[in-house]
């Protein structure tokens, strides 16, 4: 069994998020997404609209997605990667290079962002329409 695993915040998912889920499921048999927590968010400087309970649900709810874990820090990765048999690790293509280092212990695959969708757009559209 082929599995795959990628990171994000996932708040406000959207037509983006699916299809990143989509292909990186596709990639594999079994699709880890590791949450950001709400106090590794705190420690990046991102707020969230929901929480991290609430995320965790909302992924767990669309069909690509296998499991969800919590990721607590930036180390984590490498752990993630030993501790999960991980044998693909992918990003969006705007974090190009950042994870190489992983290239050691697994195939590291970073795909194309959805054009025009983010959810700091949605963000900043929302509080235009205020």
């Amino acid at each position: 069994m082929k599995k795959v695993i990628t990171y994000g915040t996932f708040d406000l998912i959207h037509s983006g998020h699916i299809h990143l889920l989509r292909r990186a499921k596709a990639l594999g048999d079994y699709l880890i997404v590791a949450v950001s927590t709400d106090e590794f968010n705190q420690i990046k400087h991102k707020e969230a609209y929901h929480s991290f309970a609430d995320r965790k649900l909302i992924l767990e709810a669309i069909q690509y997605v296998d499991e969800v874990i919590g990721e607590d820090n930036w180390e984590q990765k490498v752990t993630d990667v030993k501790d999960h048999d991980i044998d693909i690790f992918v990003m969006g293509d705007d974090w190009t290079g950042e994870f190489d280092f992983l290239k050691e212990q697994c195939e590291v695959v970073y795909l194309p962002r959805t054009e025009g969708i983010s959810t700091t757009k949605i963000k900043n559209d929302l509080s235009i329409n205020d």
